[in-house]
C-alpha cells in the first residue's frame, strides 16, 4: 500500500495537477456558496472545459470542485442559512444558531477542521480497505438498502422533539411530495397536474432554498429585522473547549460518513443526517443541540466529507456510483476512456493513486483557505439586513432557476418559502419534512427492487442477517429512549429501598432554601469558556420568596 501511495503522490505532485486541483477547489467553493447549483450541477457543467486535459489532471480538478462545494455550501448554510447542498442542510440547525449568537466564526473554523480531519481519516481508510469494502458492498443487494433506508427514516424520531407524532406526520409528508413524479415500477406519472416540469419529482434543493432561506427571512421581516452581529474578533475564534466537544463529535461522525458512504447509492445527505441523530443519542451535550451546539455543526459536516470520499470506493472498484456527484463523475470516466470496475486499480494504478492523493491535497488547500478566512467571512454578518435581504431573495431565486432553467422552480422556493414560515410560526421542526423528502425516493426504488426481488415477499429481509442487523439497530433508535425512561424510575425505586434500610430517613427532606449570600463560582457557557457568576442577597431573597409560595 506504501508504494501505492507514493506512487499516486508522485502523480497528483506535479505543477500541473497542483493548479488544476487549486482551481478545482476554488471554483467548488464558489459553487457551493451559490444557492441551487450544487456539486453535481457544477461538476456538470465543467467537464466539458476539462475535455483537453490529461484524464488524471481534468479529475483531479473535477474533484476538486466535489470537495470544494461542500464546503462552500455549509458557509451560506452557516451564515444565512441557505443550504447550498442538501447534505448542508443539518448545518442550519446549530450553525445558523451559532451565527446568530455572534459565533459564526467557530463554526465556520470548526466546520474546515472536522473535515479536514474526517477527510484525512477516511482516505487512509479508503487506501487500505477499499477492496474490503467494495467485497462488502457487493453483499449489500436491494434488501440490505431498504433495511438502510427503514434506519434512516427512523431518524426522524431523533429529530422530532418532545411532539413524536407531529415529527411522524412531517416525515410522511415529506415522503408524500417526494412521490410526485414518474413511477419507479410502472414508469407511469403520478401527481404531477399535467406539468412535464414535474416529471423529474419536486427537486429538493429548491425546496430547501424555500424552507430554510426565504422561510427564515420571512419570519426576520415578521418579528422585526434584527440588529447586525457586532461580535468581536476573539469570539470569531475557536477556543480549547471548542476543540475538546468537537474531537469526539468529529470522530463519530467520520465512522458514520465513511461506512454509509461506501453503500451504492446512499450518498452524503443521509450520512449528515445519520451523524446528527448520533449525536443526539451519544453526546454529552445533547440536550444543547439545536439551540447553537458546536457538536451539531462538526458532526455532519465531518460525515459529509468522510462519505464523500467513501463514495469513491463503490465508484472505483464496482463502476456503481454513490451518489449523484460521483454518477457524473462516472460519466467523466467513460468519456476519457477509463473503464471503472475490479480491474482498474491493477490496469491504470498511477491514475487512481493519483486521484486519490489529490483527494488529500484539496483538502488541504481547502484549510489553507478556508481557515484564516471563517472570521472574515463571519464579519458579513455586520452587513444591514436591509441590504442583505435583498441580496438573499435575489441569489435564492437567481440560484433556483438555474437548477433547470425553469421558472416552475422559482415559484417552487417561494411556495416552500411560505410553508417553511408558517412551520417557524408554529415552531414545527422542519429537519423531519426534509428527511423525508430526501430518504423517499431512495426508499421507494429498494421497496420497488426488493418487491421484485422476492416476488412481492417484503419478508425476504428476514432472510438477510445484514438486514436483519440494521432493522434491530432501527428498533432500538426507536424504542431505546423509551425503553430507557421507564427502566430509570425502577431503578431510582431499588436505590431508594436501599437506602431506607440502611437505615435512613424515608421522609421526604426538608425544602432547601437559599443561603443569604452564595460565593462566586466559575458557570460554563454554550461557547465553552468560563465566567465568574456572583448571586447577591437580593437574588437569593426573591428566589426565596418565589419558592415558599
Amino acid at each position: 500500500m506504501i508504494d501505492n501511495i507514493v506512487t499516486g503522490f508522485g502523480a497528483a505532485l506535479s505543477a500541473e495537477n497542483l493548479l488544476w486541483c487549486f482551481v478545482g477547489v476554488l471554483l467548488g467553493t464558489v459553487i457551493g456558496i451559490l444557492p441551487g447549483l450544487g456539486s453535481a450541477t457544477g461538476v456538470a457543467i465543467l467537464i466539458p472545459v476539462t475535455l483537453t486535459f490529461p484524464p488524471l489532471t481534468a479529475l483531479i480538478m473535477l474533484a476538486g470542485i466535489y470537495h470544494g462545494a461542500q464546503f462552500g455550501a455549509t458557509i451560506t448554510a452557516i451564515l444565512i442559512a441557505t443550504p447550498g447542498e442538501a447534505s448542508s442542510v443539518v448545518s442550519t440547525l446549530d450553525g445558523y444558531r451559532m451565527a446568530r449568537q455572534g459565533r459564526a466564526g467557530p463554526a465556520l473554523a470548526i466546520s474546515a477542521l472536522g473535515a479536514f480531519v474526517s477527510a484525512m481519516v477516511s482516505l487512509f481508510a479508503l487506501a487500505a480497505v477499499a477492496p474490503f469494502f467494495a467485497h462488502l458492498a457487493l453483499d449489500f443487494g436491494p434488501p440490505e438498502m431498504l433495511a438502510v433506508m427503514i434506519l434512516g427514516l427512523c431518524t426522524i424520531v431523533v429529530f422530532s422533539g418532545r411532539n413524536l407524532l407531529l415529527g411522524m406526520g412531517l416525515g410522511l409528508t415529506g415522503i408524500l411530495i417526494a412521490c410526485i413524479g414518474v413511477d419507479v415500477g410502472s414508469g407511469t406519472p403520478r401527481y404531477t397536474f399535467g406539468q412535464i416540469d414535474l416529471f423529474g419529482g419536486v427537486p429538493y434543493v429548491e425546496v430547501m432554498i424555500g424552507l430554510f432561506a426565504i422561510g427564515e427571512l420571512l419570519n426576520q421581516l415578521h418579528i422585526g429585522m434584527a440588529e447586525p452581529i457586532k461580535a468581536r474578533f476573539r469570539d470569531l475564534l475557536l477556543t480549547k473547549a471548542d476543540l475538546k466537544r468537537a474531537t469526539p463529535a468529529t470522530a463519530r461522525g467520520t465512522v458514520v460518513g465513511f461506512l454509509l458512504g461506501c453503500l451504492p447509492g446512499a450518498g452524503t445527505t443521509l450520512a449528515s443526517f445519520m451523524a446528527y441523530g448520533a449525536e443526539k443519542r451519544f453526546s454529552k451535550n445533547r440536550r444543547k443541540l439545536g439551540t447553537g451546539a458546536i457538536e451539531g455543526v462538526v458532526a455532519p459536516d465531518a460525515a459529509t466529507n468522510a462519505a464523500s470520499n467513501a463514495n469513491f470506493v463503490p465508484t472505483l472498484v464496482l463502476g456503481v456510483p454513490g451518489g449523484a456527484t460521483t454518477a457524473v463523475l462516472l460519466g467523466a470516466f467513460l468519456i476519457y476512456g477509463i473503464q471503472p470496475g475490479p480491474l482498474l486499480f491493477e490496469n491504470q494504478p498511477t491514475l487512481v493513486w493519483g486521484l486519490l492523493a489529490s483527494f488529500f491535497i484539496g483538502n488541504v488547500i481547502l484549510l489553507i483557505l478556508n481557515l484564516p478566512l471563517a472570521p472574515v467571512l463571519a464579519q458579513l454578518l455586520r452587513v444591514r439586513y436591509a441590504i442583505m435581504y435583498p441580496l438573499i431573495i435575489v441569489t435564492s431565486l437567481i440560484g433556483a432557476y438555474s437548477v433547470k432553467n425553469s421558472m416552475l422552480s422559482v415559484w417552487i422556493v417561494i411556495f416552500f418559502g411560505l410553508v417553511g414560515y408558517v412551520m417557524k410560526r408554529l415552531s414545527f421542526p422542519v429537519a423531519p419534512l426534509v428527511l423525508g423528502l430526501v430518504i423517499g425516493p431512495l426508499f421507494e426504488k429498494a421497496l420497488v427492487q426488493t418487491s421484485a426481488l422476492s416476488a412481492g415477499d417484503t419478508m425476504v429481509l428476514l432472510s438477510s442477517p445484514t438486514a436483519v442487523g440494521i432493522l434491530l439497530l432501527a428498533l432500538l433508535l426507536v424504542a431505546g429512549p423509551t425503553a430507557a425512561k421507564r427502566l430509570r424510575p425502577a431503578r431510582r425505586g431499588q436505590a431508594a429501598g436501599t437506602h431506607s434500610s440502611a437505615g435512613r430517613p424515608s421522609e421526604a427532606p426538608a425544602a432547601r432554601f437559599p443561603e443569604p449570600s452564595l460565593p462566586a463560582h466559575r458557570a460554563e457557557t454554550d461557547s465553552g469558556t468560563t465566567q465568574t457568576v456572583t448571586e447577591s442577597r437580593s437574588d437569593n431573597s426573591d428566589i426565596s420568596s418565589e419558592r415558599s409560595s
